[in-house]
């Protein structure tokens, strides 16, 4: 509590590409709506290291900012707007966005592409600001039972069941999910959970092995094989294709892999963001006559945001499976620098 009293605290500072510096920095100042959370837990994901090597992030972060978006934490002080229902002490999980609910798209029920969506970085930071229109919309309690690690897995499950819903997967259903990061094992754990027959797709052994896991029926090793369309579609039945392919990636290459993959009349959620610029080729006449279904999912919504906690508290998932080990927040810098060989998800203690 001395930096609280001194009025100073630390944080991790992105400046810009592979430029993370942890520094001392004011503690935010809140307004009458607002809430300012000790952060007990920060989680490191895909996200935030993209923006760590591009050095900034059009929508999320302008540099120099306090970085990080996925936290867990105490409620340190509240305004006084907001005193009555958000106590200090309270334990509480925050999403790092909120919809306006107002615009084009928000009234079209598409709160994910609001036009004035608010996001918040700060997670990786001893305190955080959590501004009014992220506490109306996507702050909740913590229940009594779960761990903050637990709880800070909110915001990438949510982005995660919002693209099984966008996709149209049912139980009973053979599902590729391409790639076995983090998020990619987020989709196999909830998948196969529901009744679906998951094929998972990963690059060294180490990631096939904890596909199976959480629940894949089936896997393949991209180093062990020349040509992973046909070693996917060997495991579908007749060599059809799977009913839906997930590409939990980003690149070019599995972006065409996942149209290769899928069956004739099923659906493709290219969910890994490429880098911008990045140009796919696709071969049209194989879309068209098979009449193959290509959408992406970005983001979450606050539904989704609800569902995944109550995911969380359901014990339909548990931080175990997908958080690899634990920092100090002195740490992070060297964390990032090691992500360039491997995705990792650690938790950040402040």
């Amino acid at each position: 509590m001395n930096a609280k009293r001194n009025g100073h605290m630390m944080a991790a500072v992105l400046y810009g590409r592979e430029d993370l510096k942890i520094e001392r920095v004011a503690i935010p100042t809140i307004g009458a709506g607002d809430l300012l959370v000790r952060v007990k837990v920060a989680i490191t994901c895909g996200t935030d290291f993209k923006v760590w090597k591009q050095g900034y992030h059009a929508r999320m972060i302008v540099p120099p900012a306090i970085f990080g978006h996925e936290l867990a934490g105490v409620i340190e002080e509240a305004g006084e707007a907001v005193r009555d229902r958000f106590p200090p002490g309270m334990r509480v999980v925050a999403a790092n966005s909120a919809p306006c609910n107002e615009c084009f798209f928000c009234l079209k029920d598409q709160a994910n592409l609001c036009e004035d969506l608010v996001f918040n970085n700060g997670a990786y930071a001893e305190y955080t600001l959590i501004p009014g229109r992220i506490l109306r919309e996507n702050v909740m309690e913590i229940p009594p039972h779960l761990s903050f690690v637990d709880a800070a897995l909110v915001e990438p499950l949510a982005c995660v069941l919002r693209g099984i819903e966008e996709t149209g997967i049912h139980p009973g259903d053979t599902v590729v999910i391409i790639g076995c990061g983090p998020i990619g094992l987020k989709f196999i754990r909830i998948l196969s959970g529901r009744g679906v027959r998951v094929i998972a797709v990963g690059k060294r052994n180490t990631q096939t092995k904890v596909a199976e896991s959480l629940g894949a029926a089936a896997t393949v090793d991209c180093s062990k094989t020349d040509n992973a369309v046909a070693a996917v579609r060997q495991l579908t039945g007749r060599n059809l294709g799977a009913d839906a392919v997930i590409e939990a990636v980003g690149s070019p290459t599995t972006w065409q892999w996942a149209v290769q993959m899928v069956r004739c009349g099923g659906t493709v959620n290219l969910f890994g963001g490429c880098p911008s610029g990045t140009k796919v080729e696709f071969e049209s006449s194989a879309l068209h006559y098979s009449e193959i279904t290509i959408k992406s999912s970005f983001h979450h919504t606050p539904r989704f945001v609800r569902e995944a906690l109550e995911t969380i508290a359901g014990g339909g998932i548990s931080a175990r499976d997908f958080v690899t080990g634990e920092i100090r927040l002195s740490e992070l810098p060297d964390l990032f620098r090691h992500m360039k060989n491997r995705n990792l998800k650690v938790a950040v203690l402040p």
